[in-house]
């Protein structure tokens, strides 16, 4: 049997809104049947910077926006702290369902497998080709492997500048593994660390109006 993927579904050189009228019947996995909705990336066309995540939360499920529950939350304050502003950044995540296992009212995120995560990176590639970030960040291990390939160790290679296909990511740790930290306040400084590399990386000059992601001193 073929495996599955989203290709079939994704515009050929489609900008963001076409991409995101035509993931909202994105059947190129079995997520899209439980789920609430596709949870498509968020934010400007021009964005100089792209942060990719694992999956959409139960939250962002229901609103159909990514980054909106408590994790969203984290990442907008350490964000603000490492001098980047939110408005100026593109935020997605590698697979646009969500995956859950329900306990009795509670909807509990189950890590998505391999194969979702396969079937779901034609999105991705999709919203890298329309946004033509200038630096990614991959936030946690399922992004990183997505984008880096699955020997990749966020572990081992956090804050580290790599380049793929002459595009510069950096990986670290996802805001929802910050806040599970036995010791949330390190975790939360070593996070924000990561983020002020990202902001070493992008240049103090804009190319273009809008992409400044940088936030006033």
């Amino acid at each position: 049997m073929a495996a599955r993927s989203a290709a079939p579904f994704v515009p050929d050189r489609a900008d963001l809104a076409a991409l995101r009228r035509a993931a909202r019947d994105c059947e190129g996995c079995d997520l899209h049947g439980p789920a609430t909705q596709t949870v498509f990336g968020a934010g400007p066309e021009d964005a100089r910077l792209l942060l990719v995540g694992e999956q959409p939360g139960d939250v962002e499920d229901r609103t159909g926006e990514p980054f909106v529950g408590p994790a969203g939350k984290l990442l907008d304050k350490a964000l603000a702290e490492a001098g980047l502003g939110r408005t100026g950044v593109y935020l997605t995540n590698a697979v646009k369902h969500f995956k859950f296992q329900e306990r009795g009212k509670r909807r509990i995120h189950k890590a998505p497998a391999r194969g979702e995560i396969r079937a779901c990176l034609p999105w991705l590639h999709a919203e890298l080709a329309a946004v033509r970030p200038e630096l990614v960040v991959c936030l946690g291990a399922t992004a990183a492997k997505a984008l880096l390939g699955d020997a990749f160790r966020v572990s081992e290679q956090r804050g580290e500048l790599v380049e793929v296909d002459g595009l510069g990511v950096i990986a670290t740790v996802h805001p929802s593994a910050v806040l599970r930290a036995p010791d949330r306040a390190a975790a939360y400084e070593g996070f924000v660390a990561d983020l002020r590399v990202v902001r070493e990386h992008l240049p103090a000059d804009a190319a273009r109006t809008g992409r400044d992601v940088k936030a006033a001193p």
